[in-house]
């Protein structure tokens, strides 16, 4: 985009009452954000939802200083911008009614063609979080997925230092503008996530620093992913809201079950108590529910043993299927086994060769 467009997407950005929304709306109206800021404002009101108040501020020139402000820090810093119609928009973002306008990134982001996860969670994180955290990662990285998180103590970075020993690309969401870093304590990951991934922001280097901010930057770490992963939680916290948003989208969530008298699992326990989440109990279940194929150059040979050693549930499954392909759901239903668990087991069968796959997620035995 040229520098005067830029100048007046920002400019619009900066607008007070006009979110995102309601910014996509006067843009589709008018046809061009430029279009936005010549239309007559008596025919901005006859748009369905715009009032006086909403666009009382539109024409102050105050907001293009301020553009032209936030755009010599854009380009002083290397700063790429993401306009919500630019086919470098991240995919998944652009179907999220309330995705920013503009995004900013810095890093080395590739989104094309991957898979996307957000792994989310308490900031207190405990110790067995942390080792299903990393194992999670460590066993979905030879499908070579983008971790998406917000960059805080805790789960956020667990999950993103996970990503990095794995060499995995990982992106954090940040709740304020490029020209710093919160937590100061985390600055030491920066220069790797830049060079194995980067960071996105739709916030000014000038916004001040909120509280706020950080449930505004939720929507972000939804909207890229195909599913949000909810490690740890209390009964209240960030990574709950994160998860409303992604069901919002009608996006995948799973939440780790946890005993009933652990504080940080009854988040966890309550998203799927109430259906909010799959319940995860294996890194396996994650490819598997969301249908995830590993590529001709990385999927290992897989040939059936002679002796393959089964689980006493593996053999029921097993058994039931010599008679005929099956659905999952009726498998579940016919070995009276959970859905969740079936899924497990039914991955870690076709890794050794003993059924196959099939459209509608029938299967069969090899």
């Amino acid at each position: 985009m040229t520098d005067n467009e830029l100048i007046h997407i920002l400019a619009l950005q900066h607008v007070p009452n006009i979110g995102d929304i309601t910014a996509k709306k006067l843009i589709n109206h008018c046809g061009s954000v430029e279009a936005v800021f010549k239309e007559k404002k008596q025919n901005l009101l006859k748009i369905d939802g715009i009032g006086t108040i909403v666009i009382s501020d539109l024409f102050n020139k105050e907001h293009f200083t301020a553009a032209e402000d936030e755009l010599l820090f854009i380009k002083d810093n290397d700063i790429t911008c993401l306009y919500f119609t630019d086919s470098e928009y991240p995919e998944r973002l652009k179907h999220c009614i309330d995705s920013p306008i503009l995004m900013f990134q810095s890093g080395n982001i590739k989104l094309k063609n991957q898979h996307i996860i957000s792994i989310v969670g308490t900031r207190k994180i405990t110790t067995s979080g942390i080792d299903f955290c990393n194992t999670l990662v460590e066993d979905l990285s030879v499908f070579n997925p983008v971790i998406v998180s917000g960059f805080a103590y805790g789960t956020d970075i667990t999950a993103q230092k996970a990503a990095l020993k794995h060499n995995l690309q990982t992106i954090g969401c940040l709740a304020h503008g490029l020209n710093q870093i919160y937590p100061k304590v985390h600055k030491k990951y920066v220069a790797d996530i830049k060079k194995h991934g980067g960071f996105f922001t739709d916030f000014w280097s000038s916004d001040a620093f909120d509280r706020n901010n950080f449930l505004k930057r939720n929507r972000i770490i939804a909207g890229l992913s195909e599913a949000t992963i909810v490690i740890e939680s209390a009964e209240k916290g960030g990574s709950l809201v994160t998860a409303d948003i992604a069901n919002s989208y009608n996006r995948d969530v799973f939440a780790v079950p946890g005993r009933t008298t652990d504080k940080q699992s009854v988040g966890c326990n309550n998203l799927i108590k109430f259906q909010k989440a799959h319940l995860l109990s294996s890194p396996l279940d994650i490819p598997y529910m969301l249908n995830w194929e590993l590529d001709n150059k990385e999927k290992p040979t897989v040939q059936k043993q002679l002796f393959v050693e089964l689980t006493d549930e593996e053999k029921i499954i097993y058994n039931y299927l010599k008679a005929d392909k099956q659905q999952l759901d009726i498998i579940a239903l016919e070995c009276r086994l959970p859905i969740f668990k079936v899924a497990s087991l039914l991955l870690n069968m076709e890794l050794n060769g003993v059924v196959r796959p099939l459209p509608g997620k029938y299967f069969e035995v090899i």
